[in-house]
Formats: C-alpha cells, structure tokens, sequence
C-alpha cells in the first residue's frame, strides 16, 4: 500500500510539472535587460544587408550604380550564376522608371566553397561584396532627385543547410543633372 501512495505521488507531482525541464534562466546582455531563450528563425533576407550608394547622373548619360552587401558572418548566399540549377542566384533587378533604365548587371567574382551537402565547391558569396550596375537616363529624365525602386533576390546558407529564398525591396537614390 506505501509503494502505491508513493507510486501515486510521484504521478501527481510530475503531471503538475515536478519532472519537467525547468525553464532557461534568463541571460543578462551588455545593456543589463534580460535576454528571453527565443529561438531565433534564420531567414534569407534576414541574412543579407543591402545597401545601395546614391548615384548622380546626367541627363542622357549612363552611370555606375552600386548594391553593397553585407552577410552576416556563418552564411553565404548563392552566386550569379548558381553552381547548381536548382539554388537560386543572388539576383539584382531594376525596372525602368523615370526615364532612368538599367542596361547591365554586373555580379562580383565569387569564392568556390566546399560544404557536406554537395559534392562539389559551390560558387557563393560571403562577407561583404558589391553588385554593379550600369543605368542610363534617356532625355525624358526630369532633372533633380529620383528614387529608383529595385529588387535583390538572395538565397541564404550555412555550412549545412539553404534557407528559402527572398527578396529585399531597395529604393535607389539617383539625382539627375
């Protein structure tokens, strides 16, 4: 009888959580405000900074634009063009507006890494790199202050796994003189 009352105290006490996991304590950060155990969801555009330099240009005249790209240290995003059809490119798009139209995109070289999901070297890119384009605004451009809508599109990895791909939306700044 003393090992069923036992057997049954045991039972109610972990059903009221006397055998569960206790909960993470919280860190403190630098700032000193408590930091949650939150898991963190690791995305493509989460992965990926992209900052685009203004550009001046002038009217009916073609200039150099550039989308700096930072990623954050651990992953990489494919290349343009991607080692394997079916990873997607880094991929920078820019639909005429304005008057001001891009005519090419120019890709940075990329690093060839080995990763143990491919058999071989993927063509990526890490660290920090820069896209280029060349645009142009034709005579219709009003002089003054554009801003250029554009789209970056990245697929994010780490040494074991590709995320889904995104897109990061940028506006560009390009003053026309």
């Amino acid at each position: 009888m003393k090992r069923l009352k036992t057997f049954l105290l045991l039972t109610i006490l972990c059903a009221l959580g006397g055998c569960a996991k206790p909960a993470p304590s919280p860190q403190t950060q630098p700032n000193g405000s408590p930091e949650t155990a939150e898991v963190k969801r690791v995305t493509s555009v989460g992965v990926v900074n992209a900052t685009p330099r203004p550009v001046e240009i002038n009217s009916n005249g073609t200039a150099q634009l550039i989308v700096h790209l930072k990623i954050q240290s651990g992953y990489h995003v494919n290349a343009n063009p991607p080692t394997f059809s079916y990873l997607k490119a880094t991929e920078l798009e820019i639909p005429a507006s304005d008057g001001i139209s891009a005519s090419s995109v120019s890709y940075p070289t990329p690093a060839n890494r080995k990763f143990a999901f491919a058999d071989k070297p993927l063509a990526v890119y890490e660290g920090e790199t820069e896209i280029k384009a060349t645009i142009k605004a034709d005579k219709a451009a009003g002089k003054g202050e554009h801003s250029i809508a554009a789209h970056l599109r990245v697929q994010a990895c780490d040494d074991q796994v590709c995320y889904p791909p995104g897109q990061i939306e940028l506006r560009i700044p390009v003053t026309v003189k």
